[in-house]
């Protein structure tokens, strides 16, 4: 067993991690596995975590169900946002949908943030959305 930091093949069992033999070098003092598994979660389960994300699910409670840190899904949920397009074509404009308000707040309950969405009636999907304030200005921006 060589050391991955000195190459030094002077190494001695120390312990377990996780049912995994652990080793230690005498040279350099470096602790290591024998080999290491990747930390990769699976294409579905990353799926998974999304649709509970944009069916209303908040990130800690999909935290709770799938024993996944919440950060972890916030990247995943962004990393999403960044490939979906800004604006839909035109002729992916459907004649009939529906316009939705949600209020939040940003830091403390006293800074109100409202999100207005534009949400195809016939077929999952947002069209537009839009933040700011519960004015007509707010809303004229997302018509």
């Amino acid at each position: 067993m060589k050391s991955p930091q000195c190459q030094s093949t002077q190494t001695g069992k120390n312990g377990h991690r996780r049912g995994r033999q652990c080793y230690k070098c005498k040279q350099c003092g470096r602790q290591f596995l024998e080999s290491y598994r990747p930390w990769r979660y699976s294409r579905e389960v990353k799926q998974l975590c999304i649709k509970m994300y944009l069916n209303g699910m908040g990130l800690r409670g999909i935290e709770r169900v799938t024993q996944i840190h919440h950060t972890t899904i916030m990247g995943w949920i962004r990393a999403a946002g960044h490939q979906l397009p800004e604006a839909p074509e035109a002729e992916e404009i459907p004649e009939i949908s529906d316009l939705d308000e949600l209020q939040t707040f940003g830091g403390k309950k006293g800074n109100k943030l409202w999100i207005w969405t534009a949400v195809n009636h016939k077929q999952a999907g947002i069209l537009a959305w839009v933040v700011g304030d519960r004015s007509a200005k707010t809303f004229k921006q997302l018509w």
